[in-house]
């Protein structure tokens, strides 16, 4: 009879796999052996293969033997790796999150969500319930009103996302959690393919697209691009040591997403009072001075200077004038 500690390290072992297997591509065991070992999780390979062979027959698990290495992945219908202790308020949370996400994110990764998703219905539904007895048809109607009852609206025009070729935004996140290099075939906005090898930095989302912060090898300087332009990515077995002089949140507040280089400016302009009067509510900085003067209202903040601040003021037409642009010292 197996030792406690055994069992229950196999266990464990099992539902990290399982919490690691694709819906929507196949994974190697080599790929989920370095995946456990950057998360601090020491295991022999062989221990994983034949870890997976259980898992495939106890499980909704595709597993792809007609060539080695082995591929594994969720099969389309799988409930996957359930939550059923999802209370009637993370239930709710997680059916907001799908309506706010649904239409920012590619189809892609919103389909690897599926499992959460699907489980916060079912707890919703008037049949909701698991077994702990957490959800009750009875106890979640109150829940199941509210999503009729709020609503996320976009602040533009609405823009489906752009497609993103399978597989690269996995490729992607990974190399950028592991710090690997990545090697990718890139297509710019002006149509230009380029093969590089880059140092992935960092992932952020602007409206309905993804982009990446990296470093081209052999470059100390920041580049950004698009997720759905990129053709191909394969991350390398080499690592790399993170810079220690780059910050994502300090990246993006010198405004290099809206085309910037860091230039902070002291922005002044008159704006139409009705055009103006979110100003007063939202403004553009802490430091905003408002003076009203007429019909309109004279503004004064500091902000970075981006090809973003241009389009949002020539969005204001004829209601804005009288544009200043002081630039501050460093």
């Amino acid at each position: 009879m197996p030792k406690r500690p055994d069992t229950l390290e196999t266990t464990l072992l099992a539902v990290e796999l399982l919490r690691r297997i694709p819906r929507h591509r196949k994974i190697s065991a080599v790929e989920l052996h370095e995946q456990l070992k950057h998360a601090g999780i020491e295991r022999e390979l062989r221990t994983i293969q034949r870890q997976l062979e259980k898992l495939s027959e106890q499980f909704d698990i595709e597993r792809d033997d007609r060539s080695k290495p082995f591929g594994y992945r969720w099969k389309e219908r799988a409930s996957g790796l359930s939550l059923p202790v999802l209370s009637e308020q993370e239930s709710l949370m997680l059916m907001l999150a799908e309506q706010h996400l649904r239409h920012l994110l590619p189809s892609s990764l919103m389909q690897s969500m599926d499992g959460f998703f699907q489980q916060a219905r079912a707890n919703l539904s008037p049949h909701g319930g698991n077994a702990t007895g957490n959800v009750t048809g009875r106890g979640n109607r109150r829940e199941r009103e509210w999503l009729n009852k709020v609503r996320v609206v976009s602040t533009t025009q609405p823009l489906l996302p752009p497609k993103i070729r399978p597989g690269v935004f996995e490729t992607v996140s990974n190399a950028l959690y592991a710090n690997r290099w990545l090697a990718l075939d890139y297509k710019n906005a002006a149509g230009k393919r380029k093969t590089a090898s880059v140092m992935p930095l960092g992932l952020a989302q602007q409206g309905v697209r993804l982009y990446l912060v990296c470093r081209y090898e052999g470059y100390d300087n920041e580049r950004i691009l698009a997720l759905h332009r990129i053709l191909s990515a394969e991350a390398s077995v080499h690592t790399f040591e993170r810079p220690r002089d780059f910050d994502l949140q300090r990246y993006d507040a010198d405004g290099h997403f809206g085309f910037g280089d860091g230039k902070r400016i002291r922005l002044m302009f008159r704006i139409a009072k009705e055009a103006g009067l979110h100003l007063l509510e939202s403004p553009l900085s802490s430091d905003q001075q408002v003076r009203e003067v007429g019909d309109g209202f004279e503004i004064s903040a500091t902000v970075v200077e981006t090809a973003q601040l241009e389009w949002w003021l020539r969005g204001f037409g004829e209601a804005v004038g009288e544009v200043r642009r002081e630039a501050l010292s460093m």
